[in-house]
């Protein structure tokens, strides 16, 4: 995953007996092309005078990771230098998470006459979440968004030439190594990282697989720029500039609020229709649960009376765990618990600790229905009918959704007790 510290060196190397850009360099140091004229400039300093400060942290292969946005930014910020004040280590998936939003709940089905739809969220939503993430941070993120791919080229030129890691957001669907039928103004914009070119010009990407991807030029600007709303957008760090301690420590407790009044459904939901709030928070959670074992033609018995539409369905919402985008492993609540630990180690956020374990217990309640929710769980479980298997889902939902609200109400009242 890595790129050798080598590598780098010798690009910045050659970088300062030439005057080639970082990307120049680092493509004829892979070629293993020759300084123009055969030798160092006598106007520059010799490779072992110069000296462009520490060498970059290496780019970290995405290891264990639970949220896909949260762990890719762990891993721009880890190679860009930033390091979290308080650790002096890099800044950790977890506290990236609950400055993101952390948690949240919902559910939403639609009936298509070609099939069911059943969409199942336990990250925070519908707040932007990265966006969330890059603000909260507090280190600087250089942003752009363009309609000109001439210059969304420069930018990312411009990124890659410092050495850096380039975040990027592209239409899911149209990356070659993507196998789906969605048409693309239906699909998902997804963010990936540019790491650098190969020696052949192709760009090397992180989307999270844990090996690198190539890209062909042509191939990332036209991932980029298929929906106009994402159009040409990236995103990279300038500047190795640690987070201020009170500043993150106020961006902690701004965002733990936010997430307990989601839950709770007790702050607005920007966006949203408020005939649709039911479907979010603990609230979504006990709406969920009377859809399963409803009697009208918008409850579950009815919408997959078809177990062949029962099995898409589930594969679907399978998806969103196993994606670690929207949902993830224990419902994204075992994260939220080490965030809550790792905040509470900080001076004046000891309260958040006592909620911590609330959410380590739910990890646990939700690894439980993740396993119920697979679409063989029901033949497997040996349940005679899909009613029976509908009514043990809203059961274990039901309990779920007591349990969410539990803990919301105590990480409410630890926010509370949090010194402004």
């Amino acid at each position: 995953m890595a790129q050798p510290k080598q590598l780098k060196k010798l690009a910045r190397e050659r970088m300062a007996r030439t005057g080639e850009t970082y990307t120049q360099a680092r493509k004829a140091v892979l070629a293993g092309a020759p300084a123009p004229g055969g030798r160092p400039s006598s106007s520059a300093p010799a490779a072992e005078e110069h000296d462009d400060g520490a060498e970059l942290p290496e780019y970290p292969a995405p290891e264990g990771v639970l949220q896909y946005d949260a762990g890719l930014w762990s891993r721009v910020l880890t190679q860009a230098g930033v390091t979290d004040p308080r650790t002096g280590r890099p800044v950790t998936e977890a506290l990236l998470a609950g400055l993101a939003g952390g948690i949240g709940f919902m559910v939403f089905t639609f009936d298509y006459e070609s099939g069911t739809t059943a969409t199942v969220v336990t990250r925070a939503h519908p707040e932007p979440y990265v966006e969330n993430l890059v603000s909260r941070v507090g280190v600087p993120v250089r942003q752009a968004h363009t309609s000109s791919a001439k210059a969304a080229q420069a930018h990312l030129d411009e990124a890659l030439d410092a050495g850096r890691a380039v975040v990027v957001r592209v239409t899911e669907t149209v990356l070659p190594w993507v196998d789906s039928d969605v048409p693309d103004t239906d699909a998902e914009s997804v963010d990936l990282a540019v790491l650098g070119e190969d020696e052949d010009g192709k760009y090397l990407i992180d989307d999270g697989s844990g090996a690198l991807r190539l890209l062909r030029p042509g191939q990332l600007s036209a991932a980029r720029s298929r929906r106009k709303k994402d159009k040409n957008w990236q995103a990279w760090v300038p500047e190795s500039v640690p987070p201020r301690e009170d500043a993150l420590r106020a961006a902690i407790i701004e965002a733990v609020r936010e997430t307990s009044g989601r839950l709770l459904g007790e702050s607005e939901l920007e966006g949203i229709p408020a005939h649709f709030a039911k479907n979010f928070g603990v609230s979504g959670l006990r709406t969920w649960a009377a859809k399963l074992t409803g009697t009208g033609a918008r409850d579950w018995p009815a919408m997959f009376a078809d177990p062949d539409r029962l099995d898409a369905a589930l594969a679907m919402v399978s998806g969103f765990f196993d994606s670690g985008r929207y949902s993830g492993a224990g419902g994204l609540r075992g994260l939220y618990a080490q965030f809550l630990e790792e905040a509470a180690e900080r001076d004046g956020l000891a309260p958040l600790a006592g909620a911590a374990g609330a959410y380590r217990d739910l990890a646990g309640d939700w690894d439980e229905l993740i396993s119920l929710l697979r679409p063989e769980a029901a033949r497997e479980a040996g349940f005679a009918t899909t009613a029976e298997y509908l009514g043990a889902l809203a059961g274990r939902v039901e309990r779920l959704a007591d349990a969410e609200q539990a803990a919301a109400e105590t990480l409410r009242d630890a926010a509370a007790a949090l010194a402004d």
